[in-house]
């Protein structure tokens, strides 16, 4: 059996969202140096100020201002900082009650280690020296023993509100794709594309998932497909995507390769977009040292009649 293989990866991207009244004045306030939390019918001060009561799901805009003081409610220690966090030293997460608010904010705080930590500690917040608009104006929260800090009085009018945010979103991963798959990127490596074979409808899977999804039992026979197919379905794709470097517009096809029982994805090339059609017979273009087809073109065979590929679409 081939080596299982398992590699690092990252998914990545940038979520954008508009900010309602209540986040934008929050975060507005952050970059002014004022907290501002939202209060409920009853009397509770949320911090961080929500839109809708939790409670009630009344609609909330009642905005108040509270303290850079607070108390710490609950923590733990993070012994090793990940890419991202607000420190790169050891610290706590906590969660702190702020002065004048009834709910508690998680942030970090800045210790030298867990034994300097402690439920009902005081802190503050120790500000950003840069502030957009942002919780990471917020730098971290510090110990603190003093009195709980005056309040500025400031709950709305603060010029050039943050109307809206970009947050990274990210998740770093290892992934292993099993004993199945390991063996179908073998295969690539040597220019040859293996399926697996269900003992009991008989179909090949291509790539391989290591058990049959219609019949739900394990697959083993190994099954050499293709090199060439046919086109079952395709799409025009107009819009060019980041990072990949092919002009628009081009083709992405569902290609089921000779003696498989699934179709694969794959673009097609060699042929101006226009002309591809349903039952074109293509075959894998290979660049120097690739893992995979480039990309798919033409053998010049007559098209596959449709009653051969229909039940792949």
């Amino acid at each position: 059996m081939s080596e299982v293989l398992k590699a690092p990866l990252v998914v990545e991207f940038p979520f954008t969202r508009s900010l309602g009244p209540v986040q934008s004045a929050f975060l507005t306030g952050l970059r002014e140096r004022v907290v501002l939390g939202v209060r409920t019918s009853d009397g509770r001060t949320l911090v961080p100020p929500v839109e809708y009561d939790p409670v009630t799901a009344d609609e909330l805009h009642d905005l108040a201002e509270v303290a850079p003081t607070g108390t710490v409610t609950t923590w733990a220690w993070n012994h090793a900082p990940r890419r991202g966090q607000p420190l790169t030293r050891p610290f706590a997460w906590v969660l702190v009650r702020l002065d004048g608010a009834d709910t508690a904010l998680l942030h970090a705080l800045d210790a030298p280690g867990p034994d300097a930590v402690r439920t009902g500690m005081r802190v503050r917040i120790r500000w950003a020296p840069e502030r957009t608009g942002a919780v990471t104006d917020i730098a971290c929260f510090e110990p603190y023993d003093g009195e709980p800090a005056p309040l500025t009085g400031r709950t709305d009018g603060h010029a050039d509100p943050v109307t809206g945010i970009v947050a990274a979103a990210r998740l770093d991963y290892t992934y292993s794709p099993g004993r199945a798959q390991s063996a179908y990127i073998a295969g690539l490596s040597d220019r040859r594309t293996l399926g697996e074979r269900c003992p009991s409808c008989r179909k090949v899977y291509v790539p391989p998932r290591g058990a049959c999804p219609t019949c739900g039992v394990p697959t083993a026979e190994q099954v050499e497909v293709g090199p060439r197919g046919t086109v079952t379905t395709f799409c025009i794709v107009n819009i060019k995507a980041k990072n990949l470097d092919i002009e628009v517009p081009y083709v992405y096809a569902h290609i089921a390769l000779d003696g498989a029982g699934l179709a694969l994805h794959g673009r097609i090339g060699g042929i101006p977009y226009d002309q591809v059609r349903m039952g074109l017979r293509v075959e894998p273009v290979w660049t120097q040292d690739a893992r995979y087809p480039d990309h798919y073109r033409p053998t010049g065979e007559p098209d596959a009649e449709y009653d051969t590929y229909k039940e792949l679409l």
